[in-house]
C-alpha cells in the first residue's frame, strides 16, 4: 500500500472495506491464539466470557444492545426527515461505520485528516470531517484521497487566514474543496461569533472560488449546557444559513446544514427541521456515543430526550450502555475493600468512574447485579478501589463488568473488542484505529 507524500499527487491506493486488518496476539484482552488472525476467523474463535477465556481485564460489546442503538438512532432521525452522520472518533471502529452506513447514515463524520484517512481506507466514501483542516501535511493526506472521484469530503472554515492557506494549497494540485462555514459562540471553540469575521471569510471564500467551494454551515452546541442558549445558537445558525442562501454564497446543492453531538441532538432536530427549509438545505445530525450509550452524563442526557422531546418519548424505549469493561478481583486486603484488576489504562475516568453492574463467580451459571452499595472510589493505573459492605459475597477471582461514563475515552485504550452475544459467547472482534 502506498501512502502519498506531501508532493505526491497520485491517489492514495484503498483497501477494500471487505479486506479486515489481520490481529496480532499482543492485543490485550482476547483469548488464546498463537498466530495473527484474519476478519474470518473472528467467529470461529469460541471464546465464552463466562468460561475464563478472555484474559481479563477486557473491553467487550453487546450484540443485542448496539443493534437496539442503532436501530433507535436512525429510527429517530427518519422521524424528523434528516440524515445521520455519526460521529466516527467515538469508536474509529471501521466495522461499527460500515454497520452505521448499511443501517442508513449519510456518511461518517470525524475529527482529523487521520481519521478521515483511516474512515476511506476501510471503505467510507463520504465524510464530514467537523474541524478545520490546518497543515501541509494534513492537507496532504486530504488531497490524495481527494484524487478518487467517488470520495466525497467536507472540512470546517472560520477565518480568512485558514481559507487562504488551503486556497493555495488545493489549487496548486487542480482540487476542489468542500468547506462549511463554522459558526461559535463567545467561549466556545472554533467558529464565527460575530458579522465582521463572516464578512472577512466570505471576502477570502471570493478569491478561492475556484477551489474552495462553500457547501453549508456548521455548528457544535455541546460548548454550551444551557437549553435556552443552545437554542438561541440554533437559530443564529439557520439565520445565518438562510442569509448567505439568499445572497447565493453556496456553490453546493443542497446545501449543508450540520450540527448536534450525543447529548442535544433532539434539540437540534427540532430547531433545524422547524425552519422549514426545504429541499435547498440538507441537514445533517452528527451523534456518535449513542451507538454504545453510557451510564454517566450521556445517560442523564438521554432521560431529558425521552422525557421533553415527543418522538423519543413516543419510541419508549432508549439507549442501552453496550459496553463494559470487565475485570477480577485481585485483592482484598481489609474490611470493606475490593482491588479491581482494572485502571486508568482501561477505562475512562474523565467524566466518572466505572460503575459495577455484574458481577460473577467462575463455575455459577450466570452472573447477577451487583448489589446497590458498591461503588468505585478511585482508580489508579491499574487497579481500582471497590467499595463494598461486610457481609457482601464477594471473593479473590470473582469477576465483575463495569458500565462506563464515557465511551469515547475508553474505546481508545483498546485495539480489539469481543462482540458478546446473549450467553457470553464471542461473536465477532471489533478493531480500533486510533
Amino acid at each position: 500500500m502506498e501512502i502519498a507524500s506531501l508532493s505526491d499527487n497520485r491517489p492514495i491506493q484503498t483497501i477494500a472495506a471487505s479486506e479486515p486488518a489481520s490481529l496480532s496476539i499482543l492485543n490485550k484482552g482476547l483469548g488464546p491464539f498463537d498466530h495473527a488472525l484474519e476478519g474470518t476467523d473472528f467467529g470461529q474463535l469460541n471464546w465464552n466470557l463466562l468460561r475464563e477465556d478472555l484474559s481479563l481485564p477486557a473491553a467487550v460489546l453487546y450484540e443485542d444492545r448496539l443493534s437496539h442503538n442503532l436501530r433507535w438512532m436512525q429510527q429517530f432521525i427518519n422521524a424528523y426527515g434528516l440524515q445521520l452522520a455519526p460521529h466516527g472518533k467515538t469508536t474509529m471502529a471501521p466495522k461499527l461505520f460500515e454497520r452505521q452506513l448499511q443501517a442508513g447514515a449519510w456518511g461518517i463524520t470525524l475529527a482529523t485528516a487521520h481519521q478521515t484517512l483511516v474512515a476511506y481506507h476501510h471503505g467510507v466514501r463520504r465524510v464530514l470531517m467537523a474541524n478545520q483542516l490546518i497543515g501541509k501535511a494534513n492537507m496532504a493526506v486530504i488531497a490524495g484521497l481527494l484524487e478518487d472521484p467517488a470520495f466525497s469530503y467536507f472540512c470546517l472554515v472560520d477565518s480568512a487566514a485558514q481559507i487562504d492557506h488551503l486556497g493555495a494549497f488545493f489549487s496548486q494540485r487542480g482540487l476542489r474543496l468542500n468547506v462549511l462555514l463554522e459558526i461559535g459562540v463567545t467561549g466556545g471553540r472554533s467558529g464565527i461569533r460575530n458579522e465582521e469575521p463572516l464578512q472577512s471569510v466570505l471576502s477570502a471564500l471570493t478569491r478561492w472560488r475556484d477551489c474552495i467551494i462553500l457547501s453549508g454551515v456548521e455548528l457544535f452546541e455541546g460548548v454550551l449546557n444551557d437549553e435556552p442558549a443552545i437554542r438561541a445558537f440554533l437559530q443564529r445558525t439557520v439565520e445565518v444559513a438562510e442569509k448567505l442562501a439568499a445572497a447565493k454564497h453556496f456553490q453546493r446543492s443542497p446545501i449543508v446544514l450540520s450540527g448536534a453531538g450525543s447529548a442535544w441532538y433532539d434539540i437540534v432536530a427540532e430547531i433545524f427541521s422547524g425552519a422549514q427549509l426545504g429541499s435547498a438545505f440538507e441537514i445533517v445530525l452528527r451523534p456518535g456515543c449513542y451507538l454504545t450509550h453510557d451510564v454517566g452524563a450521556y445517560r442523564e442526557a438521554q432521560a431529558q430526550i425521552l422525557e421533553r422531546n415527543p418522538i423519543a418519548h413516543q419510541m419508549r424505549s432508549g439507549l442501552l450502555p453496550a459496553l463494559q469493561i470487565w475485570a477480577y478481583v485481585q485483592s482484598m486486603p481489609e474490611p470493606n475493600l475490593a482491588i479491581i484488576g482494572m485502571g486508568k489504562r482501561d477505562a475512562s475516568f474523565d467524566s466518572g468512574l466505572p460503575v459495577p453492574a455484574l458481577h460473577f463467580r467462575p463455575g455459577e451459571p450466570a452472573p447477577n447485579a451487583t448489589p446497590t452499595q458498591w461503588s468505585l472510589t478511585r482508580m489508579m493505573d491499574q487497579h481500582a478501589f471497590l467499595r463494598i459492605s461486610d457481609d457482601d459475597d464477594l471473593h479473590v477471582g470473582d469477576m465483575i463488568g463495569f458500565d462506563i461514563c464515557h465511551p469515547c475515552l475508553t474505546f481508545d485504550k483498546w485495539r480489539a473488542l469481543p462482540v458478546l452475544n446473549t450467553d457470553y459467547q464471542v461473536i465477532d472482534l471489533i478493531q480500533t484505529f486510533f
